[in-house]
């Protein structure tokens, strides 16, 4: 009986249980539970659709991080490359991740407005929608976003309006990043509310600049660490409040119409480590309470109404590496005590009134890289000690009052890149200790009274562009040695005592006057004022054919992409033919043959597959045409997308080419690598023959650069990344390929790009495997505007009219355009002294506030400059260029606004850190 009792007790509580399930099911499917809503909305949303419609399985999706009951607490796809949310932004339901705390979506194109139901994620302490590309006002619905401390929507130029007043309610706010938008009204006064408030950055804005001032009430925010305001349209004085902010780190409040003094109250922001005022009305002195900032590393006070001498007290700021006080009215004398500030880097006293003489303990500073002391008053002779600077790249003397002879330690400045000691009075020789300098790339002495005669070690300094002797008493013949520099474009020994001939300047980039077929002068002639000069000789017709250039712009452009193109696909199509007839390839004719494998299907049903995805070759199909053959989009049977490069009958059938095929089948099957265009397969047929490549579905680089809506969507970070992949994809080709390949034709138009513009190097029709027991004369192949300048006579192909095409792609990428004009300015380097790289950067992106994406620029810059050297030894090579993209980055010390092209030409923006191998 008890058994039968205890069995009953347990049928009963089983039953019970039952039920209970059963009911908690039914309630489930009425009442859907939060963990239900996050799924449906992330399935409706359509963020995920390429991705998985699994909702079960969202908490592993990319960039999904959920709690330990399964709610998502992080949605982060900045870096999720097969995540495409675009106008599906406002799609995605809000209200349904009740504990989301973090929404990351920057850097990817979303498009639109920002959806005012982003202001229900109740409980979000983060939201990133930087360089999104978004565009309207800032919807008031954020200030519901009680819990938010960190909000960055910088970087979205089409952002406008104004500040909403609803962002006074985000009291634990840390970092409100609203810079290098288009918000216009003023800096609204709730701003100085947010006690919590520790980074503000609003750069790079339209406020109105007739009655934006900075309110005194800033004192309230005590936490701020960044406050940065620059480029903001503010007027009026910098309020004395700033001083109480006693956390603050980095202060900017550059180009603006600032005026008044530099409060003394700023010597309070003991903290303090970057002080930008540049480009502002600021007058008065420094004050003195300014040299306590003892945390001080850079202090930029140019381009204002500054006055006053330089303090001996300024050796308080012990850990300043950076200090540019340019283009003011300071006098006095240069303090002894700068020389006490041993961490110094850079130092811009140019631009002033500044007198006395240059003292020599300078050369204690063993960490100097830059000294600008030109345009000021100095005077006495130049300190021996200055050759103790082995670190020294830069030095300006220029346009001071500077007498005496050049010291011989000048020699020892091995690091040295530019030099100018114009318009002193300097005397005595040339020091022949000049030829040590092996990284020289411009030298100026003119207008001085120097003597004696031109030292023959100068043809040594083999990088030298720009050589300035003008308006000396030099005397003697003129040195053959100069003739065979081949950097060199701006030579002026104008207005000296010079005798003899002119040396024939074979190996320069000098332009020459041509008067019907033989040339008669330079131009401006750098040898007038020489009246016992002999006339200049002729170069040899090779230099004047390397160095001339009538071909208008759109036909060395368009003409030989088109000549290249069709000599591509002709060599594809003729090769395979080949292939087939001697069997030399491997090809298992199956019926069943998968059309997406390499080799292993029948010609003849792919041929028939192909004619009907492209409803035989139908044009609506075609997306590019060339002289010798065409390019198609088809979809396979198997659903792949490709592109096919069908070569017309006539030329398919001439044996002529069929050695340009060959090449192309043998490199492309041999070849893979992430960066470079995939070949699926080929196709042989009685009819015609073609290449299966992998389809790019936003077609080359040349097109989307010259295409508005697409570059614009081609942000600064895209680009940046679209230059390294060239970059990994040349150094596999020339470094882990054996024997290595010279891709010979790197252009824009030979660089695709798929949906997320990465890039892919495609095309090797006229490429050549390097075989180091043969000649590599051949005839000049390449896109003009593309081709290294000494193929024009040397006909040999290297590694390194590669790295000249890079550099030209490089620059066309980062310019929007073509570089042919900065291309004639690098021939003439004084050209480029006023001229800044934003003047030159695509103007259709706004210029790029995120540090890091600025050095980037800066660094990919440099390096292009680098490549363009005109002597191929001189050149990287790509692994170099690649090894560089690896190295830590470095502060530009400067704003990215103020650096100019003859900086990055002389490699003064430096770059470089950690040594690592290129990944290819």
């Amino acid at each position: 009986m008890a058994s039968s009792s205890t069995f009953s007790i347990l049928l009963g509580i089983l039953q019970a249980t039952i039920l209970l399930i059963s009911v908690a099911r039914t309630v489930t499917m009425a009442d859907p539970s939060p963990l239900a809503s996050e799924a449906v909305a992330m399935v409706e949303s359509g963020w995920w659709s390429n991705y998985s419609n699994n909702a079960s399985e969202r908490c592993q999706w990319p960039g999904i991080l959920c709690n330990t009951a399964g709610s998502i607490i992080q949605i982060d796809i900045s870096d999720a490359s097969n995540i495409e949310v675009g106008d599906r932004f406002g799609k995605l339901n809000f209200s349904s991740f009740p504990n989301l705390v973090l929404l990351d979506l920057s850097d990817r194109q979303l498009g639109g407005n920002i959806p005012h139901q982003i202001g229900k994620l109740s409980a979000l302490k983060h939201l990133d929608l930087s360089n999104c590309g978004l565009s309207g006002e800032l919807p008031p619905s954020l200030g519901n976003l009680t819990q938010l401390e960190y909000l960055d929507i910088s970087y979205n130029d089409k952002i406008n309006g104004s500040i909403p007043q609803q962002l006074g309610n985000l009291v634990n706010l840390v970092t409100l990043n609203l810079s290098a938008n288009s918000l216009g009204g003023n800096i609204p006064p709730f701003l100085w509310l947010l006690t919590n408030l520790r980074h503000l950055i609003l750069d790079r804005n339209q406020f109105d600049d007739s009655i934006n001032t900075i309110p005194q009430n800033l004192w309230n925010l005590r936490r701020l660490e960044t406050l940065s305001l620059s480029s903001c349209g503010i007027v009026g004085p910098i309020p004395s409040a700033l001083g109480q902010l006693l956390n603050l780190k980095y202060l900017d409040l550059s180009e603006n119409k600032i005026n008044g003094s530099i409060p003394s109250e700023i010597g309070f922001l003991s903290n303090l480590t970057l002080l930008h005022l540049y480009n502002n009305k600021l007058g008065g002195s420094i004050p003195f309470s300014l040299y306590q900032l003892t945390n001080l590393e850079t202090l930029y006070l140019d381009s204002n109404q500054l006055k006053g001498s330089i303090p001996q007290n300024i050796e308080k700021l012990k850990n300043i590496n950076f200090l540019s006080i340019t283009n003011n009215s300071f006098t006095g004398h240069i303090p002894l005590a700068l020389c006490r500030l041993s961490k110094l880097e850079s130092i811009y006293l140019d631009k002033n009134q500044i007198s006395g003489s240059i003292p020599s303990c300078l050369g204690k500073l063993f960490n100097l890289r830059t000294l600008y002391l030109d345009s000021n008053l100095l005077e006495g002779l130049i300190p021996k000690e200055i050759g103790n600077l082995a670190n020294l790249t830069s030095l300006r003397l220029s346009q001071n009052k500077l007498s005496g002879s050049i010291p011989f330690l000048i020699g020892n400045l091995e690091a040295l890149r530019f030099l100018d000691l114009t318009k002193n009075r300097l005397i005595g020789s040339i020091p022949i200790e000049i030829e040590n300098l092996a990284n020289l790339t411009s030298l100026s002495l003119s207008q001085n009274k120097l003597s004696g005669s031109i030292p023959s070690c100068i043809g040594n300094l083999s990088n030298l562009y720009n050589l300035e002797l003008d308006s000396n008493l030099l005397k003697g013949p003129i040195p053959e040695e100069i003739g065979r520099l081949f950097q060199l474009s701006n030579l002026n020994l104008s207005f000296n005592e010079l005798s003899g001939s002119v040396p024939i300047l074979s190996a320069t980039k000098l332009r020459i006057i041509d008067a019907g077929n033989n040339c008669n002068k330079i131009s401006p002639d750098p040898f007038d004022g020489n009246s016992r000069l002999s006339p200049y000789m002729c170069p040899s017709p090779v230099t004047n054919k390397a160095n001339s250039s009538t071909i208008p712009y759109y036909i060395k452009i368009f003409l030989p992409i088109a000549i290249f193109s069709t000599f591509s696909i002709l060599g594809y199509f003729l090769f395979s033919r080949f292939k087939l007839k001697n069997n030399s390839v491997s090809v298992q004719p199956t019926k069943n043959g998968d059309l997406c494998s390499i080799w292993n299907y029948d010609g003849k049903i792919a041929y028939e597959d192909i004619v009907a995805a492209t409803e035989d070759f139908d044009f609506r199909y075609c997306i590019g045409v060339g002289g010798y053959g065409s390019v198609y989009r088809a979809q396979l049977p198997c659903g792949k997308v490709v592109a096919l490069k069908k070569l017309h009958r006539l030329e398919a059938e001439n044996p002529a080419f069929d050695k340009s095929f060959k090449n192309e089948i043998k490199f492309l099957t041999e070849i893979r690598h992430r960066s470079i265009v995939k070949l699926h397969g080929y196709c042989l047929h009685r009819r015609s023959m073609f290449l299966i490549y992998e389809y790019m579905e936003k077609g080359s680089l040349f097109c989307n650069l010259r295409d508005e809506v697409e570059a614009v969507e081609m942000d600064w970070t895209k680009r940046v990344e679209i230059i390294k992949g060239i970059a990994h994809a040349l150094s596999y080709l020339h470094n882990d390929c054996s024997p290595p390949i010279v891709h010979r034709d790197i252009s824009s138009n030979n660089v695709l790009l798929n949906s997320s513009f990465e890039a892919f190097v495609a095309d090797f029709g006229t490429a050549k495997m390097l075989d180091l027991e043969s000649s590599n004369r051949t005839i000049i192949v390449g896109t003009c505007g593309y081709v290294a300048p000494e193929l024009a006579y040397t006909m040999v192909v290297t590694e390194k009219c590669d790295v000249y095409s890079f550099g030209v792609v490089t620059l066309e990428t980062l310019m929007g355009k073509h570089p042919e004009e900065l291309l004639s300015w690098l021939s003439s380097p004084t050209s480029l002294v006023n001229m800044r790289l934003i003047d030159v950067l695509d103007n259709r992106l706004p210029l790029p506030t995120i540090p890091l994406v600025a050095q980037n620029l800066v660094r990919i810059a440099t390096l292009a400059f680098a490549c363009l050297n005109p002597q191929p030894k001189s050149r990287p090579t790509i692994k170099e260029v690649c090894e560089e993209f690896l190295h830590g980055q470095t502060s530009l010390g400067i704003p990215l606004r103020m650096i100019s092209l003859l900086q990055l030409v002389n490699r003064e923006m430096h770059i470089g850190g950690r040594t690592e191998t290129c990944n290819a």
